[in-house]
């Protein structure tokens, strides 16, 4: 059976705010931890086949009792929504920020 999440961990420029981001580390690097915005590149996890190419605007915040803080994020060019997990060095001003929406 084929793995629907395929690890990638790299570093990036992001586009929404031009810093530089480091690997993650201990799982997948999948958006910004300063302004916590990502791109729309994956159709499954790591697997870099989407189309779109998008940016994704983090819209608002679950919190899952196993996972912690998830957040959400919807394509500013196709409207696709999309969840990840908070990573530990993410910007908590801006995750509390979301969880008020």
């Amino acid at each position: 059976m084929l793995s629907r999440f395929t690890e990638i961990d790299e570093e990036f420029i992001c586009e929404n705010c031009g810093k530089k981001v480091k690997k993650l580390g201990y799982s997948c690097r999948n958006h910004c931890p300063y302004c916590l915005y990502s791109k729309h590149l994956d159709i499954n996890p790591g697997d870099r086949s989407e189309e779109c190419h998008g940016m994704l605007e983090p819209i608002r915040l679950e919190i899952d009792s196993k996972k912690g803080y998830v957040i959400i994020f919807k394509c500013k060019k196709c409207g696709a929504i999309r969840k990840n997990k908070a990573a530990k060095d993410d910007n908590m001003d801006l995750i509390i920020e979301l969880s008020s929406k």
